[in-house]
């Protein structure tokens, strides 16, 4: 990563623990329930509205500022973010509907982060306090439910998350392995094919 734009460092490359569901996780405003939130997230929005959300977005993901002009940026959106919260160059976070994310206290969201509160209508998205979040992670809700990431929880680069994750857990998958050998490269002249073809189990 970074800090502001270098100054985190990615968790090793550890074995990763199972998710498990997490209850009660309280929203960064008083009184504002998640019900509320889908209720005002699937309100008709004018074109103005959605144009500055998307013009914001994108000053979001490529403006300097890991901690003070993206996140501010990001408020003006309409997302609910926390103090201290570190957010990273081209981090994607919801483009149609930012009111549906919330980033608690602490927490560092990685570069190339990609958040995604809708799926054939809108979720909700809860990050919770002193969370961090690799670079490239991708983490996906559907419509009418909550996804929540619990407080102190490291969520390893280029993981994918779309379900709960308990607090102080590591959540990723295992390193990358060799997965077959390859007898015919995959040129261009090469069709995906042939290219699969081509593989040979790997030695034992």
């Amino acid at each position: 990563m970074q800090s502001q734009n270098q100054d985190v460092r990615e968790p090793d490359n550890t074995q990763s623990s199972a998710a498990t569901p997490v209850r009660n996780a309280q929203p960064i405003s008083d009184g504002h329930s998640v019900q509320a939130g889908r209720r005002n997230a699937v309100q008709h929005k004018s074109f103005i509205r959605r144009a500055l959300n998307r013009i914001l977005h994108l000053l979001c993901r490529f403006l300097p500022g890991a901690t003070t002009l993206r996140p501010f940026l990001h408020r003006v959106r309409g997302m609910q973010i926390g103090k201290n919260v570190w957010i990273g160059e081209d981090a994607y976070l919801e483009n149609e509907f930012p009111e549906q994310v919330e980033i608690h206290d602490g927490a560092v969201v990685g570069l190339r982060t990609i958040v995604i509160a809708h799926t054939r209508g809108t979720g909700r998205i809860i990050i919770g306090k002193d969370v961090y979040i690799g670079a490239g992670a991708v983490i996906v809700t559907v419509a009418n439910r909550t996804l929540v990431i619990g407080e102190g929880s490291v969520i390893m680069a280029s993981s994918l998350v779309t379900g709960n994750v308990a607090p102080f857990t590591l959540y990723g998958s295992d390193a990358s392995k060799p997965l077959a050998r390859i007898t015919k490269p995959f040129v261009a002249s090469a069709s995906y094919e042939d290219f699969m073809m081509s593989l040979r189990p790997l030695p034992r």
